[in-house]
């Protein structure tokens, strides 16, 4: 029995309960929500495997995992659960509309494909993903969806629906895993179109797997030797070879002058860091009324962003 057991465990990947919240019940009329229940044994330091079923394996392999579904309505609702299509392009982690399926889409099976629940109530259900032998190798990416399609109600024009689902990030292909890794080029001060402070980076993904990339910005070294910080910085989902532009707003109060940025961002198991000079320009009056510096020559100019940073300074430490 016990070597029965191994054997089933090989063939489907060792999995360990994922720990995380049960989605929040909501006041919308429909409402569902969906989280993974397991995650790889192999992957229990990587928050992103407890979000996403995030594997590599082999063609003809299968893996298996545990969804949740809840009803977070205020009412009794049927839920149809489905896979649907999925792909990383320019633009991020985009989904089709609709049921539109592609290459993984036809591995996945669910152990049902209906759920009834009431208010609040919460159902598990398998999901199988079974690679074919012949499957294209490289990333499969889909979505395994939970929806409420209420009846259509004749007085309506508008038919309402609402869905929430679980990704797929499935690595297809002999031997082992193909490594994950991204560097951060380019840290530059900005503002935005409102006259908001930010800092910009680009970052490449040189690995062979796509990455959810998100982390923290720290300034130090400003007007005054004003610091400031941590900032949340995102840059989404990038794919195998490809790039993006890392956006972190920053406080609209902090100084203009020059900086020490560092930008540390993580995927999965894996952080990269870069630091760098940038520098924060004075708004302009059109970019931002209220941030606006009126200057009369260069020694004003000087002394307001010395004055701001004192304040910034005072008020940050005051805190």
């Amino acid at each position: 029995m016990g070597g029965l057991l191994l054997a089933v465990l090989l063939l489907l990947g060792a999995v360990a309960p994922v720990a995380a919240e049960p989605p929040r019940r909501t006041s919308d009329d429909l409402a569902v929500g969906i989280r993974l229940v397991d995650a790889p044994v192999s992957r229990r330091d990587d928050e992103r495997a407890h979000r996403y079923i995030v594997d590599h394996i082999r063609p003809g392999q299968q893996i298996r995992r545990r969804i949740a579904v809840t009803n977070l309505a205020d009412t009794r609702h049927r839920v149809q659960l489905y896979p649907g299509a999925a792909a990383v392009h320019k633009d991020g982690f985009t989904f089709a509309h609709g049921r539109g399926g592609n290459e993984l889409t036809r591995w996945v099976t669910l152990e049902r494909s209906e759920l009834v629940l009431e208010p609040d109530e919460t159902a598990t259900v398998w999901t199988e993903i079974t690679v074919a032998d012949d499957a294209t190798g490289g990333e499969h990416y889909g979505v395994i969806w939970a929806q409420i399609s209420p009846d259509p109600d004749p007085s309506k024009q508008v038919r309402q629906a609402a869905r929430a689902g679980v990704r797929i990030y499935l690595s297809v292909g002999p031997g082992g895993e193909p490594p994950s890794d991204f560097r951060i080029d380019n840290l530059t001060g900005a503002r935005a179109a409102n006259g908001a402070p930010m800092v910009t980076a680009r970052v490449k993904n040189t690995g062979g797997r796509a990455l959810d990339l998100a982390g923290k910005l720290t300034l130090s070294n400003g007007p005054g030797g004003a610091s400031a910080g941590p900032f949340n910085a995102k840059a989404g989902t990038i794919g195998p070879g490809r790039s993006t532009v890392a956006t972190t707003p920053l406080d609209p109060g902090l100084p203009a002058g020059k900086w020490t940025a560092r930008l540390t961002l993580t995927s999965g198991l894996v952080t990269r860091e870069n630091a760098g000079s940038i520098t924060i320009r004075t708004p302009q009056r059109d970019e931002n009324p209220q941030l606006a510096v009126l200057t009369l020559g260069g020694l004003a100019s000087v002394a307001a962003a010395l004055l701001a940073a004192y304040a910034y300074r005072r008020r940050n430490h005051s805190r």
